[in-house]
């Protein structure tokens, strides 16, 4: 230990006298500036306001990591080290801060706040990480070069606040840009302009603004000028409306679109599978699990794909009853108050961390629950909560985030049992510290069907988080790969710039979009 200490205080002597041509003042400022942690929650709004959903997820992450390494670090680390502040003889007095820390040295604060942010962002974006960087090392190096920590003390809090990062995937696994080769290709017609391409646009219930669906459709019309745009209607069958569509592109041999979320495109995603149509998912402001889990987050990402013919296969949920009524869904299908908690923890979710508001929406939620009885597979049951899931959501627990697949022919099965001893506080209690998945009142399992008898409450039944009235008995099962979804191979920062060329290229043409969004005179 003597030995280590002693290379230690040399290597501070080293970077402390040493001259670094115009470094004074402007590390010594940036030292300031992450007091408090100011430098990286500037950093984290500008990411969250230009990043799209990557980017808050980034900034997201890297507050929560910031968070948790400053925790450790400021009421754990220090106060049992109690390492003493370096001398400041041989320190120029221009980097001297003007005010010096009063806490003691081991391990760096401002280090591990620094690592911390900086490793989670990259986590969650590469783009956005290797910005972040260079500036999380400067703050780290300006540590010892202000001469307020030993090396050793940057070197500690930088694996405190890299491993704090890491320790955030426990409970939020980031979302993986997943390489084409883990989902394998499609045919799908290139429809360049996205001619041939019919889109049917859904009226954004509860909006509350009349604007938002034209805005959509001149989204559209800008980006794939020769595609045919359909509106729906205050009075119009969205189901009727969505067969039409499809019977037009198997008549051009084109493809089937959609804008929207939720039901609606779990309508044309059965629409364009009964057809053998590919379809093509234009996400409205929802930002809709399924096109997410896809690959399709915006409009951008979608039109390139339509324009190259890139897609992929995915798995497709279905719910049989005895009556010979199928119902499809593309996300989970549940019973019990998995909807409202789903509604209810998104909004949690923009003032908490995911693992808190995750706890407080399933105390709201099952409080005012009532178990549902019903058989599974034949065994008598008494639940809080039923999910199937149409692929494998990760994490484990009531909170799963999203599928790194969408074609493995198995339903994710999650379940709240009410037939255990204080199982409703024992849920919750799991929830908040993140164990759910090993709780006794939590079951998980991986199944290529499930058959439900004697459901009591089949008005709390929901696909795709959209309540339903259903039969008392359904099986549940999967029609693989049944559907051909359009899906960039690019990742979607490329495919915003290829979409933007495009539209550029068909203006230039002479397809100017006029004003008012409408079709060429």
């Amino acid at each position: 230990m003597g030995a280590l200490l002693d290379w230690d205080q040399r290597l501070f002597t080293r970077v402390a006298t040493a001259r670094v041509p115009g470094a004074d003042p402007a590390l010594r400022r940036l030292s300031h500036a992450a007091n408090h942690g100011r430098l990286w929650f500037g950093a984290a709004a500008g990411i969250g306001l230009v990043g799209g959903p990557a980017g808050r997820r980034a900034a997201l992450r890297g507050l929560g990591s910031l968070a948790l390494a400053s925790f450790t670090v400021n009421t754990l680390v220090k106060w049992s080290a109690r390492r003493p502040r370096p001398l400041l003889e041989g320190v120029p007095a221009i980097r001297h801060l003007a005010r010096q820390p009063h806490t003691t040295s081991f391990p760096s604060g401002h280090s591990a706040s620094a690592a911390a942010f900086a490793t989670a962002v990259a986590l969650e974006s590469k783009r956005y990480g290797v910005l972040v960087a260079p500036v999380a090392a400067a703050v780290a190096f300006s540590r010892v070069y202000v001469g307020v920590h030993y090396p050793g003390d940057v070197l500690a809090g930088v694996a405190i606040g890299a491993g704090a990062a890491a320790l955030t995937c426990r409970w939020w696994p980031p979302r993986p840009v997943v390489p084409e080769r883990e989902r394998p290709a499609a045919r799908a017609p290139a429809l360049p302009l996205g001619k041939g391409l019919v889109v049917v646009v859904d009226d954004p219930a509860g909006a509350g603004d009349p604007e938002v669906q034209p805005m959509y459709v001149r989204r559209l019309r800008a980006l794939l000028p020769e595609a045919e745009v359909v509106e729906r209607g205050p009075d119009d069958d969205f189901t009727e409306l969505l067969a039409a569509a499809a019977d037009r592109a198997v008549g051009t041999g084109g493809a089937l679109g959609v804008c929207g979320s939720g039901a609606g495109i779990a309508a044309a995603a059965h629409e364009a599978a009964e057809r053998g149509l590919a379809l093509a998912v234009f996400p409205d402001g929802a930002a809709d699990r399924f096109a997410l889990d896809v690959g399709v987050p915006d409009f951008e990402a979608a039109s390139v794909a339509v324009a190259r013919g890139e897609a992929v296969s995915v798995d497709i949920g279905v719910a049989r009853s005895g009556t010979g009524e199928d119902t499809w869904f593309l996300n989970e299908f549940s019973i019990g108050p998995y909807p409202e908690l789903v509604r209810l923890r998104a909004r949690l979710e923009r003032r908490w961390a995911d693992v808190p508001a995750a706890a407080v929406a399933l105390l709201r939620v099952l409080g005012a629950a009532r178990p549902v009885e019903l058989n599974v597979n034949g065994r008598p049951r008494r639940l809080w909560l039923f999910l199937a899931g149409n692929g494998h959501y990760v994490p484990e627990g009531i909170a799963p985030a999203f599928r790194p697949r969408l074609d493995e022919d198995l339903l994710d099965v999650r379940l709240v049992d009410a037939g255990r001893r204080l199982a409703r506080t024992r849920a919750v209690a799991a929830a908040a510290l993140g164990t759910l998945e090993h709780s006794r009142v939590y079951e998980a399992e991986r199944v290529p069907w499930v058959e439900l008898e004697g459901i009591t409450g089949a008005d709390a039944l929901a696909y795709d988080g959209e309540p339903r009235l259903g039969a008392a008995g359904l099986r549940l099962e999967k029609e693989y790969r049944a559907l051909v979804v359009y899906r960039p191979v690019r990742e979607p920062g490329e495919t915003v710039q290829e979409a933007g060329r495009a539209s550029a290229r068909s203006r230039v043409r002479g397809r100017r979009l006029p004003a008012d969004g409408g079709p060429s005179a």
